[in-house]
């Protein structure tokens, strides 16, 4: 069966999106601009207004962050991992991969094409 620009497709070559917070709208525009530049991601949201709950050292934390949505594939993940840690402001910063099963076709196609040409 040969796709049209309406259909889904499976996303065997790994897409994925990466979840990662930050502090505060600069690092995080500084980070998602990064990892474009850098071929790292083909595209990252910027999610203002978040609040995290969270238990870190026994004690309860609740702070305001900002939430990456990173768009890549499991072909540049480590790559991707790596420059998050040297870039990020936190001790653990959270860098959580969720596989893309099914996308708009040309969508996953441009993600692949984008990355592909570093």
């Amino acid at each position: 069966m040969q796709e049209t620009e309406n259909q889904s497709t499976l996303t065997p070559d790994g897409a994925c999106v990466v979840f990662c917070t930050l502090p505060d709208a600069d690092s995080a525009g500084r980070l998602a601009g990064t990892l474009v530049e850098e071929r790292l991601a083909a595209c990252v949201n910027i999610i203002p207004g978040l609040v995290s709950v969270y238990r870190w050292e026994g004690n309860v934390q609740r702070d305001a962050e900002v939430l990456l949505l990173i768009k890549t594939t499991m072909t540049v993940y480590s790559r991707l991992e790596q420059r998050i840690r040297a870039l990020h402001p936190y001790e653990l910063p959270e860098i959580i991969s969720v596989p893309i099963q099914t996308g708009q076709a040309e969508y996953m196609q441009w993600i692949k094409n984008t990355l592909e040409q570093s």
